[in-house]
């Protein structure tokens, strides 16, 4: 979306103008609750961190004002409700022993991302993303599968962008690995 129309979005937004939600909404919806997906790796999780980050859109939205980028700023409300949840959920003493638990766990079964992701390669990469810490997966998600720039995916992540490209190439590195990992269980 061009960054004229999101300005006059937020500003019909602004004004009370319901399709102009409807309109961000239809824009966006996939691809924040996709990213919420892969970062909280629960559905039930991203889809209350997405209607949440709706939330904060109707009641709190940007300024229109000719800086204005509705990407980054979706984004960073959405990153920022993560990790208010997974603070809060570390925190939980009721899931101390299920974290423990998760670790013997095989994985959850195959969700909608993976019935998207038909090749072997393409979950092979989901896979490997999701192994990695959370920071790498966030950087090659915003970056690679989101196409925000380095420096707005910085500005997402509120780091400079000198530190965003620095974080980008451990994640492309550990992601590497992770995959060539994979290759060699695989053959082996």
């Amino acid at each position: 979306m061009e960054q004229e129309t999101e300005r006059a979005l937020v500003a019909r937004l602004r004004a009370g103008d319901a399709s102009a939600f409807d309109a961000i909404y239809d824009a966006y919806r996939a691809r924040l609750f996709a990213y919420l997906l892969r970062m909280a790796r629960h559905r039930e999780v991203a889809e209350d961190l997405l209607e949440e980050t709706w939330l904060r859109l109707i009641t709190h939205p940007p300024p229109a004002d000719a800086e204005l980028k509705l990407t980054p700023w979706l984004f960073t409300v959405a990153r920022n409700l993560f990790l208010s949840w997974s603070r809060w959920r570390l925190l939980d003493a009721e899931r101390v022993g299920e974290l423990a638990r998760m670790t013997l766990r095989a994985p959850p079964p195959p969700g909608p991302l993976d019935e998207v992701a038909r090749g072997e390669r393409e979950q092979a990469l989901e896979q490997a993303l999701a192994r990695l810490p959370a920071r790498a997966r966030e950087a090659l998600l915003l970056v690679g599968v989101e196409g925000l720039t380095p420096g707005e995916a910085a500005a997402v992540c509120g780091i400079a962008p000198e530190a965003m490209r620095a974080r980008l190439m451990r994640a492309r590195r550990l992601l590497a690995h992770e995959m060539s990992d994979a290759a060699s269980e695989e053959a082996g």
